[in-house]
């Protein structure tokens, strides 16, 4: 049997280059291993617990779709699909919630700084502003991973806490009423989180992004803005005084970086560096880029693929869910 391995993407942004270096180019590269499965969705039943937008949920979609699209992910050799065109899940996250302590929701990261935030803020109801999105969030995500029996979840530091719920959800349920679920592996990967314009995490959160798929010429004006120091062409610069190097790195080969850090030590000016690494970034993405815009254009294709991705998805959850209300006594009487 084939590891399975399952990833998914909250709708609530648009990708940028952080994204794209940390999770998407490895996750695609993963996907063509022989000896996995692999697994992707559009998380959009969990964006709508932070963002109440539905343009930007609408939008976001189609953007996030379009650019795992663009990037190569092959529907033809994954499961592709939208996670509110698969109502099993939601029925099994009921099913879920059902058999889970609450006291294992009390102890979740985003709702115990919730309520650290109304305590410090001196609000005498610590669930003030709290909604069950949020609150049951981790049993969502659970049914999203046991439905179709993930092995491996990769998962930045922050969301690990959440596999290790969904392990004890599944045990809960296998113990208590039949054996059905794989109690899943966070995996968290490797891959350097790239540094965004100003020198800290590249995140929307902070405005220091790179949008991925901007044109050539915004490009270039982006990685200007990359923080750079005071010195002057002529002057030995070294690659840990600017974000610049770091993001040439994650788009250069081994031959080019040393040749980049050669002519920085011989005094390359800033703007002729950063010259060289927008021409480099655009060199890998120009092509994608084209294919996005294409795709942006034709949301019909994309449509198409996921309805594609969601009846494969449904007819291996429906195998799964059928047994899980087997197990429950929740059959037919005769």
């Amino acid at each position: 049997m084939k590891k399975r391995v399952l990833t998914g993407v909250t709708t609530t942004g648009i990708p940028h280059l952080g994204n794209y270096v940390g999770a998407i180019r490895p996750a695609i590269a993963a996907s063509r291993q022989p000896d996995s499965e692999s697994f992707f969705f559009l998380a959009d039943y969990h964006g709508i617990i932070k963002c109440h937008d539905p343009e930007q949920i609408h939008a976001s979609t189609l953007a996030v779709a379009a650019t795992w699209l663009a990037c190569g992910l092959d529907p033809e050799q994954v499961t592709f699909y939208r996670q509110s065109d698969i109502p099993e899940i939601l029925e099994l996250n009921w099913i879920l919630t059902c058999t889970c302590a609450k006291g294992l929701m009390n102890r979740a990261h985003a709702y115990k700084a919730a309520v650290q935030e109304n305590t410090d803020k001196g609000i005498d109801d610590p669930d003030h502003g709290i909604e069950m999105g949020l609150y049951c969030y981790p049993v969502l995500m659970a049914a999203d991973i046991l439905m179709f029996n993930a092995h491996d979840v990769p998962v930045g530091r922050d969301q690990v806490q959440h596999l290790e719920m969904t392990r004890d959800i599944a045990g809960r349920f296998n113990h208590r009423f039949r054996e059905l679920f794989v109690l899943p592996e966070a995996v968290v990967g490797e891959e350097a989180i790239l540094t965004g314009l100003d020198g800290r995490k590249m995140s929307k959160s902070y405005g220091n992004t790179i949008p991925l798929f901007e044109t050539e010429k915004k490009l270039q004006k982006s990685v200007n803005k990359i923080v750079t120091n005071l010195k002057e062409p002529g002057e030995p610069k070294t690659p840990d005084e600017s974000p610049l190097f770091e993001i040439y790195q994650a788009f250069a080969d081994e031959a080019a970086v040393a040749e980049f850090t050669a002519q920085l030590a011989d005094g390359l000016a800033w703007g002729e560096a950063k010259k060289i690494v927008a021409q480099t970034i655009n060199a890998e993405l120009a092509p994608l880029r084209e294919r996005y815009n294409e795709l942006i254009a034709a949301p019909e294709k994309i449509e198409a693929i996921l309805q594609a991705g969601a009846s494969k998805a449904r007819a291996e959850a429906r195998l799964l869910l059928d047994q899980v209300r087997d197990a429950l006594g929740v059959r037919r009487l005769g």
